[in-house]
């Protein structure tokens, strides 16, 4: 009805060649546009429509592309049919996707921007970027919940391709144990890995990438290794969040408290708070004095329980053996009557060559026999 007032109007006011030119603008931007999907500009939104596909018929000028809250849940090289050079940003969150196949992203080559949280992927294969990607930020918060295959599905990090990505968001996922494939991430300089799960940082996982911005809120770290604290020292412009972690505040963790009251590296130092023992509770890490940094009772319960248990080992092993001596008594005593005739044997002959040398008389008398 608005497009028809305006009709009339400028029917009314200007003349056939102003409607005409009107009818021409409103043609022009409507063309292109896919359905179900609003677009403004170089901007295209397909969000929360139920789409179980990328659509095609996507404006070759789209520079911003969103298409959250659908059911996507595979992505192959079907779903970006046509070249999209002008495409800088890329939104796929929250579309139940699993599998991502590979040449997906091959007529994009100039996606700078990823942004695939939300999701539950299962596989992502590694050839699913070009080798002469640009990609700079990637997104995959929210985006796996098993940790049983977590290595296989990040194992396309490790391709050498992402040489440009200097941002990659990994937070909420059940990482548990931090994967090592950081190692071909030349150029990243900011990760996130906060609520992951994480109880530890295996050694080298953190030593290639250029780091300045790391973040480890809100994971299970009880603490961390001297050898993770000598990595993370030979990276003084690095940055990093460790609040929010159950810290266990005993006897091993006074390399790291030394670490932390010696470096500046961690930026919320002041919120790092103790979880354990009971008496340290809530204590701030860098109140915490050396001489409080004690085994907790429970670790004490544990060593005597070793103790005892090896002692029992040792019983056993002496019983076994007493019991092997029993039932080759026999033979032992075979063995160790033979081994003392042979002694005495021995013996005796010793005795009678030191009669002989000590008696003149027996020597010449032997010496005659010999003769």
């Amino acid at each position: 009805t608005s497009y028809v007032f305006l009709l009339v109007l400028l029917l009314h006011k200007s003349g056939v060649m102003h409607v005409l030119f009107l009818l021409l603008a409103i043609v022009l931007s409507c063309h292109g546009c896919p359905d179900r999907c609003v677009c403004s500009s170089q901007t295209v939104k397909c969000q929360n429509q139920d789409l179980d596909a990328i659509p095609h018929s996507i404006p070759a000028n789209t520079k911003f592309l969103f298409v959250t809250g659908n059911n996507i849940s595979n992505m192959s090289v079907a779903s970006f049919p046509t070249r999209l050079d002008q495409l800088t940003d890329l939104y796929l969150g929250g579309n139940g996707m699993e599998y991502v196949e590979e040449m997906v992203f091959d007529n994009l080559p100039n996606l700078l921007r990823l942004d695939l949280s939300n999701n539950r992927i299962q596989s992502f294969s590694e050839r699913a970027f070009p080798d002469d990607n640009k990609l700079q930020l990637l997104n995959l918060s929210r985006s796996f919940h098993n940790h049983s295959y977590i290595d296989v599905v990040l194992n396309f990090l490790c391709s050498g391709s992402l040489l440009q990505l200097t941002a990659l968001d990994l937070s909420s996922n059940d990482l548990v144990l931090l994967p090592d494939v950081f190692g071909s991430l030349s150029s990243l300089v900011s990760l996130s890995l906060q609520n992951s799960s994480i109880i530890t940082i295996h050694n080298g996982t953190l030593k290639v990438p250029p780091l300045r911005d790391l973040d480890l809120r809100d994971n299970s770290l009880r603490d961390l290794p001297t050898t993770t604290l000598a990595e993370l020292s030979l990276k003084p412009g690095l940055h990093i969040r460790l609040a929010g972690n159950p810290w266990r505040c005993d006897c091993f963790i006074d390399d790291m408290l030394m670490w932390l009251k010696n470096s500046t590296q961690v930026v919320d130092v002041q919120n790092l708070t103790c979880a354990d023992p009971e008496a340290l509770r809530q204590h701030q890490l860098l109140q915490v004095e050396q001489s409080q940094l004690k085994c907790s009772s429970e670790m004490e319960g544990v060593l005597e329980t070793s103790y005892v248990f090896l002692g029992l080992v040792l019983a056993l092993i002496g019983v076994i053996f007493l019991l092997v001596l029993y039932l080759n008594r026999k033979g032992i005593k075979r063995w160790m009557y033979n081994i003392r005739d042979a002694c005495r044997d021995h013996m005796e002959g010793y005795h009678y060559r030191y009669e002989i040398n000590s008696d003149p008389r027996l020597a010449n008398l032997s010496i005659n026999s010999d003769v």
